[in-house]
């Protein structure tokens, strides 16, 4: 019996009062209905990122390198601040380079006019260079603070939730064949 895909689920803002809760949750939601992953939910709140990591922070920082390497699959929950991605996401992202190597990445961005989705453009650069593989299919919630009701679910769901349904039909298919490629050869071995 193959073990499911293990999915790190993570958050990308750590702004104070962030609406990135909100957009996550209701992904985690979206994923616990789309079936086949585990979930592994990872916040930048709680990782010390921010300016210089000390010896003391060394085995919080080790924590966070073991969760990602046993990701299977990462789903990013970006905003997008001021025509980018968050730098409490990129402290997350450059805290860790291996972990990243031949796994898929998706994205759910959110924001105003644009949905998120130069915060995504930029974030596939970003992956590119840790040699992850970003989907094409992801989910962009366009002034989502006016989407979503109090009660976190959307208010006209059908078009986010089909995105999520093929993003995460996507994801799950680029997880498992690179999970393969990687038992069958560790991605190191490959240089």
């Amino acid at each position: 019996m193959t073990s499911p895909l293990r999915l790190a689920l993570i958050l990308g803002s750590a702004r104070e009062g962030r609406f990135c809760d909100v957009v996550a949750e209701w992904a985690r939601r979206r994923v616990v209905r789309h079936g086949g992953f585990e979930i592994d939910r990872i916040d930048p709140l709680d990782w010390p990122l921010s300016g210089r990591i000390n010896r003391s922070d060394e085995a919080q920082l080790q924590q966070l390198r073991e969760r990602l390497h046993a990701a299977d699959a990462f789903l990013v929950i970006t905003p997008e601040y001021n025509h980018g991605y968050p730098a409490a996401l990129k402290a997350l992202i450059d805290a860790c380079y291996e972990p990243w190597r031949a796994k898929p990445v998706a994205f759910v961005s959110y924001g105003a006019s644009s949905g998120g989705l130069r915060a995504i453009e930029q974030l596939r650069q970003v992956y590119g260079e840790l040699h992850a593989a970003t989907l094409r299919d992801c989910v962009n919630l366009v002034h989502a603070w006016r989407q979503f009701g109090a009660d976190g679910e959307l208010r006209e769901p059908q078009a986010a939730h089909q995105a999520m349904t093929t993003t995460l039909s996507r994801l799950s298919w680029w997880a498992w064949a690179l999970r393969d490629a990687r038992t069958a050869m560790p991605y190191e071995a490959a240089a």
